[in-house]
This record gives C-alpha cells, structure tokens and sequence, in this order.
C-alpha cells in the first residue's frame, strides 16, 4: 500500500469520525428540544422513561433517521476492509439530503425546519454538520 493510499484512508476515517460526532451533538440536540415539547404537555421524565420515549413514542420517530446514519457511519469506522470512496460519497449524499428542512417535506424535514426556527442550539448543531459536509 502506497503512503499516498494510506493518508487518504486516514482522512477519509477521520472525516468519517468528524461526521459522526457532529450528528451526535445534532441530535443530541434535537433530542433535548423534543423532550422539552413533551415535558410542556405531559410532565416531567426521568432518563429512563426518555429512552423508553425515543425507541417507541410517535413524537420522537422522526429522529431515528438520525440516528440510522450515525450507525451508518459507525459501521463503516468498524469494517474490516477499507470503505470504498463511493460509499463514503453516497452517505454524505444522504447526510445532505436528510438536514434540508422544508415547511412543505417529508416529516423529517418538516419537524427540522420548526427545531430550527425554536431552538438556537439546533441552528448552531446544523451549521457545524453542513460546515462539515460541505469541505468534502
């Protein structure tokens, strides 16, 4: 293997590790402004009831999607042979396309855009992963 094929596997991991803690913070944000709504109707929650929340309650399911990438990215840093330069195209592709909030999109985009419009934090978050996403 050549030093030059070597390095690009390096910033290709770590760019693929970049990726994955700024989905993190993001949802980790977004996550904190859903369970905030919740509170607001329903009361307070502990961790544990959050976790039961976020794998089953209807308000949090848009989430997932989120979540699925982060996996996405995970198994990619954990395989065994080197992710080919495609995939790795094909998931940023898809991590742009899934923060585009709209008013009018799917239910993701949807529920992006009013985080969005609510919440600084969630503004800060996107601005770091589209910051990301577009240096590649």
């Amino acid at each position: 293997m050549t030093s030059n094929i070597l390095l690009q596997r390096i910033h290709q991991h770590q760019h693929l590790r970049d990726l994955r803690n700024k989905f993190l913070r993001l949802h980790k944000v977004l996550l904190e402004t859903e369970r905030i709504a919740y509170e607001q109707v329903q009361g307070r929650v502990s961790s544990r009831e959050l976790l039961q929340l976020v794998i089953n309650h209807e308000q949090f399911a848009w989430l997932h999607r989120i979540s699925e990438l982060v996996v996405q990215i995970d198994e990619m840093l954990e395989a065994d042979e080197p992710v080919s330069a495609e995939n790795v195209e094909n998931l940023i592709a898809d991590a742009r396309q899934l923060i585009v909030p709209s008013e009018v999109g799917n239910v993701f985009a949807r529920k992006y855009y009013a985080a969005l419009q609510r919440e600084p934090d969630v503004i800060l978050a996107h601005a770091e992963v589209s910051g990301l996403l577009a240096s590649k």
